[in-house]
């Protein structure tokens, strides 16, 4: 196998001075070439050379997203370190937690938005060194740096990317990705997304997540695509460039549909050079992906991955693409479905846990065996978590994750169904339906709505329900909010809806005096929950 480093340097050789990046800005773009990238990652590879880095050293960066940041990721990974971005918006705590636990040799943030050592709330970097950079000087300079040419360092087996999970449940882990791993995600969806040297891919995602780092930005420099990188997703100006601009390929995920959606209103825009809208990163309702064909003239390719695996399953560029379909496996992937008790296949149609095995997979968690052994089932199929079932057609659907199932008076209730009844109700602007503690049946499904206006009321959203689910589907009760707690990439964070809620319920069980105590601190609701413990950057 040829390593996406040895394809990365053969591509920049011949696509010289095409433009690898555009970099919009206030007033002008900035181009940046295919030699000037291999240049400057030459050069980052020397100046992280001179800090000390070597082959299997962890280089964390936490740095907005920029010419900068894309310059360390492949300087590290060409000198056998572990590149391992991390999301600006992280609090100290959550820095603090990351490095610390990979051991990291250097952590390199924005000299603007970092505390320095010795400062009160310094960042701690116990093992390595804390590196304050100024974005634009660090690019400027590495420009400028000569710096010799290298040959591609790693194996196949050696780690390459470190990027930790959302850590929905305890600690975040940190999941390790090989150079053969990435290299065969590449290869996978250059070939299924019919990627070429002609494309323009317009990319808002982050570049501290798998979506936006390899599946967007490596995928268009793996054939040698130009990338019109904006810095963040601003609804206005990405619509406009979509309209107008020359991208090929679009990636988003369903949050950026929506605001895109929202921004065109009732017309109809022509995306007149579009040949490929993805979504992922989370369930595409199908009255989005109806909304974005009809107001965009589009039908969005979905497609399934993760952190530990990249893409696995696509629906296909040319062929049926189905609303609430995620596709069929990659070449090269191998995906089963089966029962998440006793790990018995299910039969073609059931509902049972994704599973998935191929050259796609990652090594292992950063430093634990146990979760790594416990991801895998004995036979060395790595459980995904997901929920879903395949048809007779071969093609797979999502269900949801299995720590999301409810189970309500010993039925299984499936929240994606029950939003999807929900969504339909014109008093419905966004919704998410989990089970929170119940006496009575266990879980009780309880919807969590954000309201159109006018609010509709609670018994009218269950009645509508009951018109097309079984009784036991149905939410036993809605809760109105004004947003839904969603993590950076936009996915709804079921967890701290149920904590809100449990909170809720444990509140309104109390005694009188102990809740009149309370109030000041209940009465900012979801909002308090997503301002301590959800942190929402603008994607991108």
């Amino acid at each position: 196998m040829r390593l996406f480093l040895e394809t990365l340097r053969e591509t920049c050789r011949e696509c010289g001075p095409k433009a690898a990046l555009v970099l919009p800005g206030e007033g002008s773009e900035r181009q940046v070439s295919f030699d000037s990238l291999r240049m400057g990652s030459l050069a980052a590879a020397q100046w992280l050379d001179g800090m000390g880095v070597t082959r299997g050293d962890r280089v964390a960066f936490c740095l907005p997203k920029s010419l900068a940041a894309i310059q360390i990721h492949l300087a590290a990974c060409s000198m056998g370190a572990i590149s391992l971005p991390l999301n600006p918006a992280y609090s100290k705590a959550e820095l603090d937690y990351i490095v610390r636990d990979s051991g990291a040799r250097v952590l390199i943030v924005a000299r603007d938005n970092c505390p320095t050592e010795g400062s009160p709330g310094a960042l701690d970097v116990p093992c390595g060194r804390l590196c304050p950079i100024s974005v634009r000087d660090f690019e400027e300079t590495m420009a400028l740096q000569p710096a010799p040419e290298r040959d591609p360092a790693p194996g196949p087996s050696d780690p390459a990317l470190m990027l930790y999970t959302s850590g929905t449940t305890g600690h975040p882990k940190g999941a390790c990705m090989s150079h053969a791993s990435l290299t065969a995600n590449m290869d996978m969806l250059r070939d299924a997304w019919q990627w070429t040297r002609e494309d323009t891919l317009l990319h808002i995602l982050p570049l501290f997540h798998v979506h936006g780092l390899l599946v967007a930005l490596h995928g268009a420099l793996h054939v040698g695509a130009t990338t019109v990188m904006h810095a963040k997703f601003d609804a206005p100006a990405v619509t406009r460039a979509l309209a107008d601009g020359p991208a090929t390929v679009f990636m988003g995920v369903p949050t950026v549909y929506r605001r895109i959606l929202a921004e065109v209103g009732d017309r109809r825009i022509r995306l007149s050079g579009m040949r490929l809208l993805t979504c992922g990163s989370d369930r595409l309702p199908v009255e989005l992906f109806e909304a974005i064909e009809r107001q965009l003239g589009h039908r969005v390719v979905e497609r399934y991955g993760m952190t530990e695996t990249g893409i696995m399953l696509s629906n296909p560029v040319d062929g049926e693409r189905v609303a609430g379909q995620v596709g069929v496996p990659l070449p090269g992937v191998r995906m089963r479905v089966r029962d998440p008790r006793t790990n018995a296949p299910t039969p073609v149609g059931e509902v049972g846990e994704f599973q998935t095995r191929g050259p796609h997979v990652f090594l292992g968690y950063w430093q634990d065996r146990a979760k790594t052994r416990a991801a895998f089932t004995e036979d060395g199929w790595f459980r995904t978590g997901d929920l879903g079932r395949c048809g007779p057609d071969g093609r797979f659907e999502i269900k949801g994750r299995q720590n999301d199932l409810i189970i309500s008076g010993g039925f299984n209730v499936y929240p994606a169904e029950v939003e999807h009844v929900l969504a339909r109700h014109p008093g419905v602007a966004q919704c998410a339906v989990a089970g929170l503690p119940d006496a009575e049946w266990g879980e009780a499904v309880t919807a969590f709505v954000v309201p159109a206006d006018p609010c509709p009321a609670e018994h009218e959203l269950i009645r509508h329900c009951r018109g097309s689910l079984a009784a036991y589907k149905a939410p036993k009760s809605v809760r109105f909010v004004d947003s839904l707690p969603r993590n950076a990439m936009g996915k709804v964070r079921k967890d701290a809806l149920v904590a809100h809620g449990a909170e809720r319920e444990r509140f309104a069980a109390r005694s009188l005096e102990g809740r009149l105590a309370e109030i000041p601190q209940l009465d900012r609701g979801i909002g308090r929950i997503e301002a301590t413990d959800i942190r929402r950057p603008d994607i991108g």
